[in-house]
């Protein structure tokens, strides 16, 4: 079972990997992603969703950017299972549905689809694209869909090269806070 201090060393070990074709480095995504969520009066459960929701991308290698090799690396399965046990549902189901809130983005939000990076459009036709009208309507009915849609949003806003933000430490003392552990 893991425990907060295995998203330290995670985040040590693989860190200072580009984060898929943007100018920061997964730590400085997760961080500022962190950030946004602090800022905007998230809770201990999401901002710790923030800094772990692409965790996926480290416990996996998929080498870099997989988007642009056509990969659609299902990252945010990847992370449930080291979540499983160390996090509550609502910050799971917020990481696991953070893909799909951009697919509702897209579908619900005149411009949300251009306005992503190029590594995040390309990433959003792999992971089946925009939804149509049921399927929009049916993920933001699923309990926690705002959640994952307000978790999506400070993940597209973390990708500044020069904003600085508190060391992992300041976020995981709010993890250690909401751990089953």
């Amino acid at each position: 079972m893991q425990a907060v201090s295995d998203i330290a060393l995670l985040y040590r070990q693989r860190g200072h990997e580009q984060y898929a074709g943007e100018p920061v480095t997964q730590l400085a995504h997760a961080l500022q992603a962190a950030l946004l969520a602090e800022r905007d009066g998230a809770d201990d459960e999401l901002v710790t969703a923030a800094l772990v929701h692409d965790i996926g991308h480290l416990l996996i290698d998929t080498g870099r950017t997989p988007a642009l090799r056509g990969l659609d690396d299902r990252h945010q399965s990847a992370a449930l299972p080291f979540l499983r046990g160390l996090f509550g549902h609502r910050l799971i189901d917020a990481v696991h549905w953070h893909v799909d809130a951009k697919r509702y983005l897209c579908f619900a939000r005149t411009g949300y689809e251009l306005a992503l990076s190029e590594d995040s459009q390309l990433s959003l036709r792999l992971q089946g694209g925009v939804f149509d009208a049921e399927s929009a309507n049916d993920f933001i009915q699923r309990p926690g869909a705002g959640d994952a849609v307000r978790l999506r949003e400070w993940d597209d806003l973390a990708k500044e090269s020069d904003l600085s933000t508190p060391p992992i430490e300041h976020f995981l003392e709010r993890a250690q806070r909401i751990s089953l552990r």
